[in-house]
């Protein structure tokens, strides 16, 4: 079965923080709605620097919250936001978030003290992703818990890592330099990442789950198909349709297909989705042929079937759960490619793997050297980055993100790289050029005071470069500075409200 509760209990040994206040602690939510099932988490942690890398991180990590997964509501193809709200109202009850006084089951307003949440997220995925109101669903989530979480659809590379992250980043930093492969197997989508030494290097997505066949519990009576199971039953010349029951063989074929797509994954073997019905199925498509014979684990509500059953624990009777989890789970143990370290490496986390990796790991905490000169333009939600610059770039790249981010009058962000922080006798003129270089294009550029411009750097000069820009506070431009961040390939990033000094930051729309 699933994990412990106190099995992400410690995600880093850090050091005593010099800003955090003793014993002071901060809450993180997470919100996870799925193909198959909706759950929520709420931890804890304090921030200090981390004795490994320097950086702020989470340390003494508390489950304070876990919900019993549930059936996500669906009315048809769509999510049912009314039931969907209810849901998040009690979780919020039950968790001690809300205002259970003011609670309004009924209503899309915030009953959340957003003090109260540092940082955290919510994302819709799998088929509920797919849904034509996963974007209004979205809405709705920020309405009730604020501007502290991210709220995403659709966004499977994110929803890989996060998979990866929950279920086996600790395993993973355990096997240093050795590559795994997590597939997290859900209802309605398969969300691959492959990592090195805890840092996720590859990910994809493949419409590879249980809940393509819906069936009347018990039998193999049809009772829906995706479209990518009508795909399926097309191509693979199966004659069936709503109320008509499946036979032995029938079934056979679709799993059939269903494993071998999941053996071309592992075995990086880019031919075999060559073929028209392995492209359908193909969202996101996994560069893992680079890195030979990965340590292969599985999450998910099929990754957590088949421990179950790995583990010599009984599993409940095909379709018991209406759809092809169980018999999923069955295939891939009999599969000597998937099922190679089935009994010797198993992730810390299991059936929820994306929510823990959500709430513990959606977050990156910067340095407390930020430059934020007007710190009530926080939060920032939703800012897209337009491009990764180091100082030797281009000057027609550096032209262009410019160019773009005076496009957006709410605001816009830039990557810094190449910055070598560990150079302290250039660093200083370093800085001063790179300042110089920004300011002249946001001049050129014609930036206004009011839009907001997010420069993201890794190295520890926030402050600084942040009073360079500015003339030491002269100018009057919205310029925030945030240091001491790990950079990651995404399309977009929320900065929360300033705590101790210190902004979470939170990236989505990963490739």
């Amino acid at each position: 079965m699933e994990a412990p509760i106190d099995s992400a209990a410690h995600v880093s040994i850090n050091a005593v923080s010099s800003c955090a206040k003793p014993n002071e602690r901060v809450y993180l939510l997470g919100l996870d709605f799925g193909s198959t099932t909706s759950s929520a988490l709420v931890a804890s942690a304090t921030l200090s620097r981390s004795r490994a890398n320097g950086r702020m991180e989470f340390c003494d990590t508390a489950i304070e919250f876990r919900s019993e997964p549930v059936f996500t509501p669906f009315i048809g193809q769509t999510i049912d936001i009314v039931k969907v709200t209810a849901l998040i109202h009690y979780w919020l009850q039950q968790s001690g978030l809300g205002d259970v006084s003011a609670l309004n089951i009924g209503s899309e307003t915030s009953h959340l003290n957003t003090n109260s949440v540092f940082s955290g997220g919510s994302i819709i995925t799998g088929l509920a992703a797919q849904a034509d109101n996963a974007a209004a669903l979205s809405k709705v989530i920020h309405l009730i818990v604020g501007d502290s979480v991210i709220a995403t659809a659709d966004d499977p590379c994110l929803e890989s890592w996060l998979a990866f992250m929950g279920s086996c980043s600790a395993l993973s930093r355990y096997h240093i330099d050795v590559p795994i492969l997590n597939l997290d197997i859900g209802g309605g989508t398969t969300n691959a990442a492959l990592g090195i030494n805890g840092d996720v290097l590859e990910t994809g997505c493949y419409f590879i789950g249980a809940r393509h066949f819906q069936f009347a519990v018990g039998s193999y009576r049809l009772l829906a198909v995706s479209d990518y199971g009508a795909v399926i039953l097309k191509d693979l010349k199966i004659k069936a349709t709503i109320g008509d029951t499946l036979n032995t063989n029938e079934c056979e074929i679709i799993i059939c297909f269903y494993i071998k797509t999941l053996e071309a994954i592992v075995l990086g073997n880019t031919e075999f989705f060559n073929s028209t019905l392995a492209q359908a199925h193909t969202q996101v498509a996994i560069q893992s042929h680079d890195y030979p014979k990965p340590i292969i684990t599985f999450s998910g509500g099929v990754g957590e079937l088949l421990y179950q059953h790995a583990a010599g624990g009984a599993l409940a009777s095909r379709t018991f759960f209406g759809d092809f989890g169980i018999d999923l789970a069955r295939a891939i143990a009999h599969s000597p490619i998937l099922s190679a370290n089935l009994n010797t490496e198993q992730p810390e986390n299991k059936g929820r793997a994306t929510v823990y990796g959500l709430t513990l790991h959606s977050t990156e905490i910067s340095g407390h050297t930020i430059f934020l000169p007007k710190p009530d333009c926080l939060p920032l939600r939703d800012l897209p980055i337009m491009a990764k610059l180091s100082p030797q770039s281009p000057n027609d790249q550096w032209q262009s993100a410019f160019t773009l981010a005076a496009k957006r009058e709410l605001g816009a962000c830039i990557q810094i790289i190449g910055v070598d922080a560990l150079n302290h006798d250039k660093l200083l003129d370093e800085t001063r050029a790179l300042a110089q270089k920004i300011k002249a294009y946001w001049l050129v550029n014609q930036l206004t005071n009011t839009q907001p411009l997010l420069i993201l750097i890794e190295a520890n000069i926030g402050k600084t470069l942040g009073n360079y820009i500015s003339d030491w506070g002269q100018s009057m431009q919205n310029m925030i500075v945030i240091d001491e961040v790990p950079l990651r390939n995404a399309h977009f990033v929320n900065i929360g409200r300033l705590h101790q000094q210190m902004v979470p930051v939170s990236f989505f729309g990963m490739h």
